[in-house]
C-alpha cells in the first residue's frame, strides 16, 4: 500500500481539475490518448479525468494512484470510461506491474510531482514492452532563461511543492525522458493558460518510444 494522503490538496484538486478541463486541459487529454492501442498503464491517475478520453482500441487501462481520496474518486469515475479501467494503489517509483506488460504508458501532470523523476521513468521503461509508447503532458521549466525561470526556481525552493502536493514547476522533463532511454517522437510546447505568467504555465505534450530491443 502506498499510504499517501494529501486530503486538503485532494479536495481542492477534485474541483480544480474540473475547472481546468473546462478551460482547455480536456483537449490536451484527448490529444494525449489519441491513437492508443492495447494495454495502457496510467501513472498518477488522480480522480480519473483521463478515463473518458481513451479510444476503443485500448483493451485495458490500469490506473495507478497513491493518494487515498483521489484514488477513491478514480474508482467512482472508472465505470463511465469507454474502455475497461482498473484502479490500483501504487507509487510511480515502484509500479505494481511486471516487466514489459504494457503497450503504452500515460502521465498527465505527474512527472512534475513525483519525488524521484528518474526512478519513475525507469519504472515506466521497465513495465513497457520494447517499442512501447510514453504519452506525457507535463509542467516544465520555461524554455528560455529569464524572469519566469527564476520565478520557477524560487517557487520550487519555497512554497509551491508544499501547496501542490510536491509539484515542481522547473523540471526539464523532456531531458529526463531522453535520459531514461526514450526517443521523443513528437513534442509540443505551450503555455496554459496561454497568456499566463504563472510558474506552472509552461507545458509540454508529447509522445516518446522505447527502443525495439531492451538494453540491459
Amino acid at each position: 500500500m502506498a499510504a499517501v494522503s494529501h486530503p486538503v490538496f485532494a479536495r481542492v484538486y477534485e474541483r480544480l481539475s474540473v475547472a481546468m478541463d473546462r478551460a482547455g486541459t480536456a483537449a490536451f487529454r484527448r490529444d494525449l490518448a489519441a491513437g492508443l492501442k492495447g494495454r495502457v498503464i496510467e501513472i498518477g491517475a488522480g480522480n480519473g479525468r483521463m478515463f473518458v478520453h481513451y479510444p476503443p482500441t485500448v483493451t485495458e487501462v490500469v490506473a495507478v494512484e497513491p493518494e487515498r481520496r483521489l484514488r477513491a474518486a478514480a474508482v467512482r469515475a472508472a465505470p463511465a470510461a469507454p474502455v475497461p479501467v482498473t484502479v490500483v494503489d501504487g507509487l510511480a517509483e515502484a509500479l505494481p506491474a511486471g516487466e514489459g506488460e504494457f503497450d503504452a504508458a500515460v502521465v498527465a501532470l505527474v512527472l512534475c510531482t513525483v519525488p524521484d523523476q528518474a526512478a519513475a521513468l525507469a519504472e515506466i521503461r521497465r513495465v513497457l514492452r520494447p517499442g512501447g509508447q510514453l504519452r506525457f503532458f507535463e509542467h516544465v521549466a520555461a524554455e528560455e532563461p529569464g524572469r519566469l525561470r527564476r520565478v520557477q526556481r524560487l517557487s520550487d525552493a519555497t512554497v509551491w511543492p508544499r501547496l501542490f502536493a510536491g509539484c515542481h514547476t522547473g523540471r526539464d522533463t523532456t531531458a529526463a525522458i531522453r535520459a531514461a532511454g526514450f526517443a521523443i517522437d513528437e513534442l509540443r510546447r505551450f503555455r496554459f493558460p496561454a497568456t499566463s505568467s504563472s510558474p506552472s504555465s509552461p507545458c509540454v505534450l508529447g509522445r516518446a518510444t522505447l527502443p525495439e530491443q531492451r538494453l540491459h
